[in-house]
């Protein structure tokens, strides 16, 4: 069996007894983009510090490249990072920034500046060398960032939410930037956000945390579409799945979920749908609108429209959903496997 490139084994970190992670097991592999998502507090900072060597764990192993890293410092564990706040010397050129390390580590005149001029070159920073890092904009400053990382030449590289000081627009542009690098230099990148359009657009693999715990490790489709939690279910997704107590619903049980997509359910004329609702509010995006309804049993009740949708506030709608675009949680808040789901949903 081929063993992973990166290895979290049962990792745990607490704080005068406060939890921090707990049974972090996690496989990356080489040349994988893996984003680390969670609201605010789950652990994904405290996981990646635990990776970068920059917290000790109390329990658990860590395997970087087949070399056990548990107890190694930050700089022997083979790797780079970016940060959130750029990290950059405000004193120094671009040049000087992007040099910085290779200088420390004595790397040969001639060799640095080959290495920086790759790297200006796919960061698109080329003739901003000698410029400040507060002659810059944002965006600038960022890739001036994943050049640095560039020139460490680490296979492993680690983020930190470094895009959550950018504007909207520019953190469209460089996920962009920051995609197509790791794709052009086969780099393994560990990425920290709390931004599901982040992780579902740019990661192979999304591991979903709360309270420290890992709640779903899998492919951004498969988050998307086979949430294994209420959690993940509310989380993944833009409108967010609606959830549905079970006794609104016929054929399900009183202490069961019922979830389903914004873009499964339909608008039906009165007397044909299951649920009867009311619009609470209409938010056309161009493409498409958005409906916004409410229903005593459900929580988040979203219609997809295609195009432009006039909705009265306060009107009265129903909507329907086949049986197979359900997702159904128990009580417990897992997802019920397909063979344990009853037949539901007959007709009146």
């Amino acid at each position: 069996m081929t063993r992973a490139f990166v290895t979290l084994d049962n990792i745990g970190k607490r704080w005068n007894g406060q939890l921090g992670v707990e049974g972090i097991t996690l496989d990356i592999e080489e040349g994988e983009f893996v984003a680390l998502l969670g609201p605010s507090g789950c652990g994904k900072s405290t996981t990646l510090r635990l990776l970068a060597g920059l917290e000790v764990p109390d329990e658990g192993q860590i395997i970087i490249d087949g070399t056990d890293v548990t107890g190694a410092s930050a700089a022997k564990r083979n790797l780079s990072m970016v940060f959130q706040s750029y990290a950059l010397f405000p004193h120094l050129s671009v040049a000087e920034n992007v040099m910085f390390g290779m200088k420390v580590r004595r790397v040969p005149k001639k060799e640095r500046l080959e290495k920086l001029h790759n790297a200006l070159d796919i960061t698109g920073l080329l003739g901003l060398e000698d410029r400040k890092p507060g002659e810059l904009s944002g965006g600038q400053r960022q890739r001036v960032a994943l050049a640095r990382a560039i020139v460490a030449g680490q296979k492993l590289c680690l983020m930190d939410e470094p895009l959550s000081n950018l504007d909207a627009k520019l953190r469209a542009a460089v996920r962009k930037d920051i995609k197509k690098l790791q794709n052009d230099l086969g780099i393994t990148i560990v990425y920290v956000t709390h931004d599901q359009t982040e992780a579902m657009s740019m990661a192979d693999k999304v591991v979903l945390m709360k309270d420290g715990v890992i709640q779903q490790t899998g492919t951004p489709e498969q988050l998307y579409s086979e949430p294994a939690t209420t959690f993940v279910a509310e989380f993944v997704g833009a409108p967010p799945m609606a959830l549905i107590e079970g006794r609104a619903l016929k054929g399900f049980k009183d202490d069961q979920t019922i979830g389903v997509r914004a873009e499964r359910m339909q608008l039906v004329q009165a007397g044909q749908g299951r649920l009867a609702c009311t619009v609470t509010d209409c938010e056309f995006l161009g493409a498409e609108t958005f409906i916004g309804l409410e229903h005593p049993s459900a929580n988040g009740l979203t219609v997809k429209l295609d195009g432009k949708a006039e909705m009265t506030i306060g009107s009265g709608v129903e909507i329907t959903f086949a049986d197979q675009d359900l997702h159904v949680f128990g009580p417990d808040g897992r997802r019920v496997q397909p063979e344990n789901i009853p037949t539901v949903l007959e007709e009146e």
